[in-house]
């Protein structure tokens, strides 16, 4: 298994002979509105062409569809039959930019020897998720591969752990930026949470993005770096990856 992540939400993961791309937000550097007055978003140019992340895909993985998630853009560029998995709520939404091979998991799906299973999330506290709307994870399996959980936008909190008891993942993939509005609670994870990720699940290994991509972010990679080290959380399990960059498992 390949994962290279690209920027924010969106990686490229190769994994069991088929590469697909998650939460395609392909839009250049500066092109959005600020979320909450800091900056443009993107804060960050994608590190390689949009032909290079579309060459070879064989399906994509929407998790929902905030603008940081699945942008116009993306919308614009993938392929019109490239196969798409998603949440059930965001299915229409999805097929009427014109995507034809859109396939919502209710529960799971075996699609050519991988199994993937949609998992809940929580966008944020009691408060804000109802906001923040419908998000979902997914256990990503198959033969001969590690069991990947990509949590998503969610915070740290019960079903969380249910998943991870459940699944025994290898591979847990977090969205570690801290993005809060003002002073309310984080909307995904925190320092604290991806350390009490890291404790309860001591035998993953833990990668942490989502980060320094949009203007609402709070944790830095180089902070959480510091304070996991602090806590002796070993660069070996909790993993912060670079915009670019490829891990191999």
């Amino acid at each position: 298994m390949k994962l290279q992540l690209l920027r924010n939400a969106t990686m490229r993961i190769e994994y069991a002979g088929k590469t697909i791309l998650t939460d395609p937000m392909l839009e250049e550097k500066y092109k959005y509105d600020s979320f909450v007055g800091r900056s443009p978003n993107p804060l960050v140019d994608l590190p390689m062409s949009i032909e290079e992340i579309l060459n070879g895909l064989d399906a994509c993985i929407i998790s929902h569809l905030h603008l940081d998630h699945f942008d116009p853009k993306a919308q614009e560029v993938l392929t019109r039959d490239l196969k798409v998995f998603c949440p059930p709520v965001d299915a229409e939404n999805i097929k009427s930019v014109g995507l034809k091979n859109v396939e919502a998991i209710e529960d799971s799906v075996d699609w050519e020897g991988i199994k993937i299973t949609r998992t809940p999330g929580r966008h944020g506290d009691n408060l804000w998720h109802k906001q923040m709307g419908e998000v979902s994870g997914f256990i990503i399996k198959s033969e001969n591969e590690p069991t990947v959980y990509w949590v998503g936008d969610s915070v740290f909190y019960m079903e969380v752990e249910n998943v991870i008891s459940e699944n025994k993942p290898d591979v847990i993939i977090i969205h570690a930026s801290g993005d809060r509005f003002g002073n309310a609670p984080p909307v995904v994870m925190d320092t604290e949470q991806t350390l009490a990720l890291c404790k309860f699940a001591p035998d993953a290994k833990i990668v942490a993005v989502h980060m320094e991509s949009m203007d609402i972010f709070k944790i830095t990679r180089d902070s959480l770096r510091n304070v996991a080290d602090k806590h002796h959380v070993s660069a070996d399990h909790l993993l912060i990856p670079l915009d670019g960059d490829i891990l191999e498992f």
